[in-house]
């Protein structure tokens, strides 16, 4: 079957809104203001107006686990389908040079000024979906079921998910079918990929308190020196990887962030380090988490603390499992909508290198999930620097100069949203 036969396409090229005109505008606003994670007000308010101008027969809850929305759009008997997208920003400082590139500030919830930037590819997400709303609701006399439009905050805290799931989304809107949604890489734009069983890994972040005694730098016999415990704690725990897991299995501990001290001249009491765990099965996951508390509390002991170590959780994510059954039939749409040559559509994408909980959505209600990647990148670029071998010097996700090139970035984000959908829904 060609494109212009498949039944899908056909309702997705003559529906798809004027993305030129109306959405590229729309992500050039999102991405010039971004906000943090649990502080998504604007943005939040944003998609609820834009959502109601373009689909007003779409119901909205907004407030959801936070700043979180949902629309329904019900349409006749069928399948019920929940499209996702995230819509926090980070703490980077944008460095993209873009006409739109962001200079916001926010302060935290911690009350710290933070520069903040889309730099995740959120915008894209936020912007696509709502595109494919206004595709999809524009089409109603193709399909027949129920719609759930879902923008979750707070995804890069790895507590968005669980936040809206706590917060009663499944008493506000129907029970889905099925959970589907998808994230931009720096891929080649214009390329997109499933993947059946695991996705992405887990994550677990830590921040441990290392407890010392603190004075003046000139008298370290009369101290317990926090830095010194802190440099061989994050030594040691290079060990956990190289020497705890089994090299055909796939683990990463990191020490991405230390604190201790004002001046030079001072040795404080405490040092913090913060850590991030991943893990690709729960029995790694399990065993790595350990094997740092007992590094931590080692090197503690042996450092003469003044007390044990502080462990404070401060972020979860699950493993992401796609299941076989609704990525096959993506596979067979995607395929048939966006081809199959190597400048298109894959059924072996790689992993995400970070982690989502995307998938809380669907496990929490015992329901089935699928989650896709797409490029962002250039397209002449990747081709440059794929052909010289420097695919490394493309800016990944939470660099301050990833910029995902509009199109067909968007384009492909659409149209991945609305095939999905009518995968379930189309009338046969």
């Amino acid at each position: 079957m060609t494109k212009a036969d498949n039944p899908i396409s056909k309702v997705v090229s003559s529906h798809r809104p004027d993305l030129e005109q109306d959405y590229v505008p729309l992500y050039k606003h999102f991405h010039a203001h971004p906000e943090l994670s649990h502080q998504e007000k604007e943005t939040a308010a944003k998609i609820a107006e834009h959502l109601g101008q373009t689909c007003p027969d779409v119901h909205i809850r907004t407030g959801i686990g936070g700043h979180g929305l949902a629309g329904v759009l019900k349409n006749g008997s069928g399948p019920t389908v929940l499209l996702r997208a995230d819509i926090d920003g980070l703490p980077v400082e944008e460095k993209s040079g873009l006409a739109w590139a962001s200079k916001k500030r926010m302060v935290d919830l911690e009350g710290v000024e933070k520069p903040t930037m889309h730099a995740c590819g959120h915008d894209i997400h936020i912007t696509s979906l709502l595109a494919a709303a206004s595709l999809l609701y524009k089409s109603r006399d193709t399909w027949s079921g129920t719609l759930i439009f879902c923008f979750q905050p707070a995804e890069e805290k790895g507590q968005g998910a669980q936040a809206m799931v706590d917060d009663g989304l499944y008493d506000k809107v129907p029970i889905p079918d099925v959970v589907l949604g998808g994230h931009v890489m720096p891929m080649r734009a214009g390329t997109l990929g499933t993947k059946r069983g695991l996705m992405a890994s887990s994550a677990d972040s830590l921040k441990v308190t290392l407890h010392g005694k603190g004075g003046h730098a000139s008298q370290p016999h009369r101290l317990v020196d926090p830095v010194v415990m802190a440099a061989s704690t994050v030594m040691r725990l290079q060990t956990v990887v190289s020497r705890e897991v089994d090299p055909a299995d796939n683990a990463v501990v990191t020490c991405a962030c230390i604190i201790a001290g004002d001046a030079e001249n001072v040795v404080a009491d405490n040092a913090i380090l913060k850590l991030d765990l991943r893990a690709v099965n729960a029995e790694t996951r399990s065993k790595v988490l350990s094997s740092v508390k007992r590094i931590v509390n080692a090197e503690s002991m042996a450092s003469g603390a003044v007390q044990d170590p502080t462990f404070e959780t401060t972020r979860n994510f699950p493993l992401t499992i796609n299941d076989d059954e609704v990525t096959q039939r993506l596979e067979e749409s995607f395929s048939e909508h966006f081809g199959t040559d190597d400048n298109s559509y894959t059924s072996s994408a790689a992993k995400l290198g970070g982690s989502e909980d995307f998938g809380i959505l669907a496990t929490a209600i015992g329901k089935p999930s699928s989650f896709w990647t797409y490029g962002g990148t250039d397209p002449k670029l990747w081709d440059k620097v794929a052909a010289e071998g420097r695919s490394g010097d493309v800016p990944i996700n939470h660099s301050a100069y990833f910029a995902p090139i509009i199109m067909p970035t968007l384009q492909v984000a659409v149209d991945a949203y609305a095939v999905a959908a009518l995968t379930w829904l189309l009338k046969k």
